[in-house]
């Protein structure tokens, strides 16, 4: 199952020509873009670990794609997007997020149904990826 969160998530993955575009975009509207990663993509899992500092004066993407190799050589098989903030007076706040690496193996979520009382009816999701210890998750 394709995790669709953030912006092009329905698209085919982006490659790191594509990725550096967008990441330029970002860089020339004055938002600091930084990387984040996690191996539990549950849609309200918004805390994902960061990896290094916000690039808050980044004059280029090129940085961002170095940065984006390092992570990937650390946890390549875990979920990794790139997140652009902007700080201006107003926003402070997420103007765009994507992600930029998956797992090679997404086994998706689990729709649990619970009954109550009367016809009340309520819906938990649960990804798969939670059966297992976090930092084993994916992978062999």
């Amino acid at each position: 199952m394709r995790i669709t969160q953030g912006a092009f998530s329905f698209l085919p993955d982006l490659t790191d020509e594509q990725i550096a575009s967008q990441a330029q975009y970002c860089i020339d509207n004055g938002w600091a873009v930084s990387l984040e990663f996690t191996d539990d993509p549950h849609p309200r899992n918004t805390y994902w670990e960061m990896w290094g500092h916000p690039m808050f004066d980044n004059p280029d993407a090129a940085a961002l794609v170095m940065e984006l190799k390092e992570c990937r050589k650390v946890y390549g098989d875990r979920y990794i997007r790139l997140v652009a903030f902007d700080a201006s007076h107003g926003w402070e706040s997420v103007k765009l997020s994507f992600i930029v690496n998956r797992p090679t193996d997404e086994p998706g979520f689990r729709l649990a149904r619970q009954e109550g009382r009367g016809r009340l009816v309520r819906y938990t999701t649960t990804p798969y990826a939670t059966d297992r210890a976090a930092g084993s998750r994916y992978g062999a």
